[in-house]
């Protein structure tokens, strides 16, 4: 065999079915987690895992549970179809998202191995159809695992062989803990298992004595973010609350920023009050958080909600807030630079937060004592005739037009609501009033905000500023290829000086 440090999966003994899966899904090599982790599980050893978000942690579980799935039924005595692995995640967003990738390993053996996803709660009866088929592998929250373990509607004592804790730094923040604690009483004493995490937290050290026995722990010698060249880290110092918004409509309105991007705040009022603020530039905008409902989350068909959001093709996620802790900075700028692609992180931060940012660079940059994040060169006072329309727009942006915003997105919930359709049905009246009610208007938006005038645009920022024009939807695969190709953050010049993001600090 070729050294373990250019390990292939073709060297670590997997079944051939699992080789094709892995081959159609395109990967010529293992991530560094996938061949360390791998043949460590083929060969029993419990496991802590630490690798940084994107770093191929689901497929390092799901290819040894299927591979021992598979030897199990092919070598071992015939045994009575039972559950014998078991996959806990902290959100069902997640949980459809590990399914789908146990699923697309197992396509060639979907026969033998069958998986089942619990993580909804409004699937229970279909979900105990399901579970009486006694699938091999069933994924979901602790909460919807817990709830079927104590309904008989799932069974494990007698037959889990494999625990999987996925983004276990998140389950005891996720509010889990009793669940958790709760649920492990209705598994065997002796099983495998896997803590896999992209930090190791106080809460992950408190799983790993609940877990795991004797465990091998990998904490691997990688960033917990892909390097410089893949992603690019700034900070920008804002003097005042007023420099952030207009900091921020710059940068999309002028066209600075090019490509998906995610904003992050700290409260969920924040989200609404940045949300109106910049639909009243056309900029259109979407809440993302865990207190809306699926479906108000998220209207794209690329996004999946997962340890918070999980977006395909993001070019730039923006800090609007500073992160709170250094994992919260690393979870958010995990969204971006995913696979191979190039994306960009930029924070703000105001001048009274810069010791915080300071602690949560020092933890990025680890032994390498170099700055983590450059300075973004910004020349506030070129963007200075926009204040007057930020504050304008700032003004409409209330308390009240925030609290119809969320009234809003619940309505438009409940009456799209399949759960609630039976109870309409029954109670038109209700349907009526609900649809007849007075109408909410979460802000005024004025149409002249939408346009930026060439007089008010820094001769430097004009040829990046273009009239709105009708273009062609284009394909995921025409995104994929256009966001790849393209820096998402530009450059300009103004007397002959370059503006951008630097390789060096000023």
């Amino acid at each position: 065999m070729e050294d373990s440090e250019a390990l292939g999966f073709e060297h670590m003994g997997l079944d051939p079915r699992l080789l094709q899966a892995v081959t159609d899904m395109g990967w010529s090599r293992p991530t560094l987690i996938q061949e360390k982790a791998i043949p460590l599980a083929l060969e029993g050893k419990d496991l802590l895992a630490r690798a940084r978000t994107g770093s191929g942690k689901t497929a390092a579980y799901a290819i040894p549970m299927l591979q021992l799935l598979l030897h199990r039924k092919a070598t071992g005595p015939v045994v009575e179809q039972a559950v014998r692995g078991l996959v806990l995640v902290p959100t069902k967003e997640l949980a459809r998202q590990a399914q789908s990738m146990i699923q697309q390993l197992a396509t060639y053996c979907a026969r033998d191995v069958r998986v089942a996803n619990v993580s909804a709660a409004e699937d229970s009866a279909s979900q105990r159809a399901m579970l009486m088929e006694k699938p091999d592998v069933v994924v979901g929250t602790p909460s919807r695992i817990l709830s079927h373990l104590q309904q008989d509607s799932l069974k494990l004592r007698d037959s889990l062989e494999l625990l999987v804790v996925d983004e276990a730094d998140l389950l005891f923040s996720f509010g889990f803990e009793e669940e958790l604690k709760s649920l492990l009483c209705h598994l065997p004493r002796i099983y495998q298992a896997f803590l896999m995490s992209a930090t190791f937290n106080e809460d992950v050290q408190a799983l790993k004595e609940l877990v795991l026995h004797n465990p091998v722990t990998l904490k691997l010698q990688e960033s917990q973010l892909p390097g410089p060249d893949q992603l690019q880290q700034f900070q920008v110092v804002c003097e005042t609350e007023e420099d952030k918004f207009l900091l921020l409509y710059a940068l999309l309105k002028l066209s600075l920023i090019r490509g998906k991007s995610l904003l992050f705040v700290n409260t969920l009022e924040r989200s609404y009050r940045l949300r109106l603020f910049l639909e009243q530039f056309s900029i259109p905008t979407c809440v993302l958080n865990g207190e809306l409902p699926l479906r108000s989350r998220a209207s794209d068909p690329e996004a999946g909600v997962a340890r918070g959001i999980d977006f395909h093709h993001v070019s730039a996620v923006l800090n609007f807030d500073l992160p709170p802790t250094p994992e919260a900075y690393i979870h958010r700028a995990g969204r971006t630079a995913r696979a191979n692609n190039p994306g960009i992180v930029l924070t703000f931060v105001l001048p009274t937060e810069q010791s915080h940012l300071g602690k949560i660079e020092e933890l990025l940059s680890g032994e390498n004592r170099g700055p983590i994040l450059l300075p973004y060169q910004f020349r506030m006072e070129e963007i200075e005739g926009f204040r007057y329309r930020c504050r304008d727009a700032m003004r409409s942006v209330t308390k009240q037009a925030i609290r119809e915003a969320r009234l809003k997105e619940i309505k438009e919930e409940l009456l799209h609501s399949e759960k609630l359709k039976t109870y309409f049905e029954d109670n038109p009246r209700d349907l009526q009033l609900l649809r007849h009610d007075l109408p909410l208007h979460p802000a005024v938006v004025k149409p002249h905000l939408g346009h930026v005038p060439d007089y008010l645009v820094p001769p430097a920022l004009r040829g990046l500023v273009h009239p709105h024009k009708k273009r062609k939807k284009l394909s995921s695969c025409r995104k994929a290829r256009r966001v790849k190709s393209q820096n998402p953050l530009r450059s300009f010049k103004h007397k002959g000086k370059k503006f951008r993001p630097t390789a060096k600090p000023s």
